[in-house]
């Protein structure tokens, strides 16, 4: 029996879909494998105890405000769980910041690292790792809220002279499309900006493709292999928070209706993109393929993607023949082996130290 860790919740605006997946996957976790005990990051950025944060689970409390006398590392001493599944959505959970509080505390997760989580949440620093391998991608501007508010004119002049129309503005930093606009007219930038500024300090503006929407799975550590793609026909005017949580309409194909070549080129550069960040464990790669040039450009990489049961992720999985269980088993059992083999890296190089620090002596 191995026991899990699944830290849910956290501070970003993707708190309450960060609470959907956790609940999908303590529900369907192999009981007879994994032991599952639910640890909630509370919008406050505390941790609430294990027993309240089954009832947050459940969705009988709310999850406002940790608990002041709960210490989570305090906690782990006594009770040495295996490893932790960490499924926060967003800043502060997919960023790189938990894994490197994991990691210090020395408690094995699920999925990428610090810095492989760090690139894949900023989609500024990911488009220039991945224009450094060479994958395609859409034209893009980078803008600063600094830069924005002081030269706002410039930053227009710039926006209009790299990009055609329309175009989509977005926070760096986010998730889920949560403040992402789709701008038609030139007249509709400034307040696409302040929107995407909501949420963070840095945003994209990137050229809007005539395209169709593919989705790819990918899963594993220094094998990692690709489902089948999956396309998403989006119920709104594009793929937005409403239409993914909300309203509920998008349409999800899966398979996606694609020639077998095409299917392979996508299947190829999501395992590329996985591979070029450093990604570990699990990520969900989207991709756009152009309407007319039937061209595919790389849109970004999902570190921690949706991972309730009618999200795409597992879902695609499914259509690659791995249920659901299996596949939250199979994650556990990534993390572990990625543990352990950079746990006997950090002995060796200790042996190395030794070693040396013996004939410095001698």
């Amino acid at each position: 029996m191995i026991r899990v860790v699944l830290i849910f919740g956290g501070l970003s605006a993707e708190h309450e879909v960060s609470i959907l997946s956790a609940r999908s996957v303590s529900n369907a976790a192999p009981k007879q494998r994994l032991e599952i005990v639910p640890l909630c990051m509370a919008r406050d950025g505390r941790f609430v105890a294990p027993a309240r944060s089954e009832r947050i689970l459940d969705g009988g409390e709310r999850s406002d405000h940790g608990d002041d006398a709960f210490s989570f590392e305090t906690w782990l001493q006594t009770q040495r769980p295996d490893i932790a599944f960490p499924l926060i959505h967003g800043s502060g959970g997919e960023d790189g910041a938990l894994q490197g509080y994991l990691e210090t505390i020395g408690l094995p997760y699920v999925g990428s690292g610090v810095a492989a989580s760090a690139i894949g949440m900023d989609k500024a620093f990911m488009k220039y790792v991945f224009a450094a391998s060479k994958l395609p991608m859409v034209d893009f501007v980078q803008v600063l809220e600094r830069e924005w508010r002081s030269e706002r004119e410039r930053i227009v002049r710039a926006v209009n002279n790299s990009l055609r129309l329309p175009y989509f503005v977005k926070p760096a930093n986010s998730g889920s499309s949560v403040g992402v606009t789709k701008v038609k007219s030139e007249g509709g930038l400034a307040a696409a900006m302040e929107k995407a500024f909501r949420f963070d300090e840095k945003l994209l503006v990137e050229r809007g493709a005539d395209a169709r929407e593919i989705e790819v799975s990918v899963l594993g550590n220094d094998a990692p292999e690709a489902s089948l793609p999956g396309e998403v026909v989006a119920g709104r005017e594009f793929y937005d928070y409403e239409d993914k949580y909300i309203e509920n309409k998008a349409q999800l194909i899966i398979p996606a209706r694609l020639p077998k070549e095409k299917m392979e080129e996508i299947r190829r550069l999501a395992v590329s993109a996985f591979r070029t960040i450093g990604a570990s464990g699990f990520a969900r790669v989207d991709f756009f393929l152009e309407r007319g040039t039937n061209r595919v450009f790389v849109n970004e990489i999902n570190t921690i993607p949706g991972f309730t049961q009618i999200s795409m992720y597992p879902k695609l999985w499914e259509a690659t023949e791995i249920k659901y269980s299996r596949l939250i088993e199979r994650l556990v059992e990534l993390g572990l082996e990625r543990w352990k083999a950079r746990g006997a890296r950090r002995q060796s190089a200790m042996k190395w130290f030794e070693e040396v620090a013996g004939l410095l002596g001698s």
